[in-house]
């Protein structure tokens, strides 16, 4: 057995068919979906990016411990652990945050190749003046990260040269020249599309937006999404949308490629990703606050904590569904039970092989996801808790966090005046899944509940009292 992960960063769950969408075109993921067991109830645990990586990497929910850095040098990977049980490992990349800077994710492969130049990618250095697509006041950070990415990407001309058709080819290579030369392999492929900024080519966003002749918005300011007429938020869609069907396209191919080599007999292939993104949702554009005025997190709400998640098995037959609660580590341990390889100690995920041979087999019923508790709720954190029926998002103590991080004070009351009160929530989801309806006051039995499940998971996670004792009363 050989496993090929696909990591697509900031890919809805909502955007695919075979979860519901009806008009972005995904046609090869939901063919693969086809012939896969798809997991309804995948949820993020560490956010975001890094974060996420680093659960998969160590196969535990690292925002008990970590924050976005470099990968601590005393654990052990993924990769590592495969290597030892006679496993070729290779990682294909053009996500920039895992190896640039010395993040080190890369620790462990036998190879790896980075396809240099996405996002803010310290790459080139030439065009010095770039044309920019929209008014600079409407883009994140005031144009700096596009900047970069409008140098990087000026020599561009073909779709063969974009960041996920580049990642993808190098990936079909990788295979041409490995199908069959070692015993067993595992394949981390890693793709930063449909993440910003959003540029695919032109008739793909045609797809979704024809006659649109305004600007292109390809990274907006994370706010309220007030800032944006109604024709500018929905072409920020369209553009999402398009570079969806682009990675959906580039996917495609390599999954053909796959095909022609025969690795559909010998080789599980799993689609994930890392979070979602607002679109207007919950009134919000982005995944956070970042503004001149004031940077903070917001709400975890189901178009950012609720991932894809589909699998291809060889021997399982396609178009089961099942509706746990799955994590990122839990894709840790089974991968490790796929490739034979021993379970280090401490995984905290759970292998999900048991609940596709059909055992019987005790499985969590609630889901945690969650920046790093490191720094305590004093730029926004809030945890999200989810069950079959609850949203539970807690904003823990923050009056005990802003009186121990004084500086913090300012920035929060900012933040606030921009995204409104930072506050417990509770939503029904079973019965509103929007999350239009906050019950909170209403039934605050439920929510002490649901605290009492989330600390009892931090304590037994490991969590430091230091890092706990905000999160330890529900006020």
């Amino acid at each position: 057995m050989n496993v090929v992960l696909i990591v697509s960063d900031t890919f809805r769950y909502d955007h695919l068919r075979c979860y519901g969408n009806r008009w972005i075109r995904t046609f090869n993921i939901d063919s693969l979906a086809e012939r896969s067991i798809i997991f309804e109830r995948a949820y993020a645990a560490s956010y975001p990016t890094v974060p996420h990586r680093h659960d998969i990497c160590v196969g535990r929910f690292t925002f008990t411990y970590s924050g976005w850095e470099p990968l601590p040098r005393n654990e052990i990977t993924l990769a590592q652990i495969l290597r030892q049980a006679g496993c070729v490992t290779q990682l294909i990349a053009d996500t920039p945050h895992m190896l640039k800077d010395g993040y080190n994710y890369d620790r462990g492969f036998d190879g790896w190749i980075w396809i240099r130049g996405q996002e803010g990618d310290r790459y080139m250095t030439s065009p010095r003046e770039v044309k920019f697509p929209c008014d600079l006041r409407k883009l994140r950070r005031r144009g700096r990260t596009t900047t970069q990415y409008l140098r990087n990407v000026s020599l561009r001309r073909f779709e063969r040269d974009y960041f996920v058709a580049q990642t993808m080819r190098t990936a079909i290579e990788w295979l041409e020249l490995n199908y069959d030369q070692h015993e067993k392999f595992f394949l981390h492929i890693d793709t930063f599309d449909p993440h910003e900024p959003w540029d695919p080519p032109r008739w793909y966003v045609n797809m979704y937006d024809p006659n649109y002749e305004g600007e292109d918005i390809i990274y907006p300011i994370y706010e309220p999404c007030d800032c944006l007429s109604e024709d500018e938020l929905r072409h920020c869609r369209a553009l999402y949308a398009g570079e969806a069907t682009m990675v959906d396209r580039w996917i495609g191919i390599l999954l053909e490629k796959m095909e022609d080599l025969g690795l559909f007999e010998n080789t599980a292939i799993i689609f994930t990703s890392d979070h979602g993104f607002y679109h207007g949702e919950h009134g919000l554009m982005g995944k956070a606050i970042i503004t001149p005025a004031a940077q903070g997190l917001t709400a975890l709400y189901e178009e950012i904590t609720h991932v894809p998640l589909i699998i291809y098995l060889p021997d399982v037959k396609g178009g089961k569904r099942y509706d746990i609660l799955v994590q990122p580590p839990d894709l840790t341990a089974t991968i490790i039970d796929l490739l034979g390889a021993n379970r280090p100690k401490g995984l905290q995920g759970k292998s999900l092989l048991p609940i596709i041979r059909g055992e019987d087999v005790e499985w969590r019923d609630f889901a945690v996801t969650s920046p790093s508790l490191m720094q305590g709720p004093v730029s926004g954190q809030r945890i999200t808790v989810t069950t079959d029926e609850w949203t539970f998002i807690y904003a823990g103590q923050v009056e005990d966090a802003i009186r121990d991080n004084p500086g913090m004070q300012g920035n929060l009351e900012r933040l606030k005046g921009i995204a409104g009160e930072i506050k417990n929530e509770l939503y029904n989801i079973s019965k509103d899944p929007k999350q239009e309806h906050d019950v909170y006051e209403e039934e605050k039995d439920v929510a002490k509940e649901l605290h009492s499940k989330l600390l009892k998971f931090l304590i037994e996670a490991g969590t430091k009292r230091e890092y706990l004792k905000y999160w330890s009363r529900l006020e």
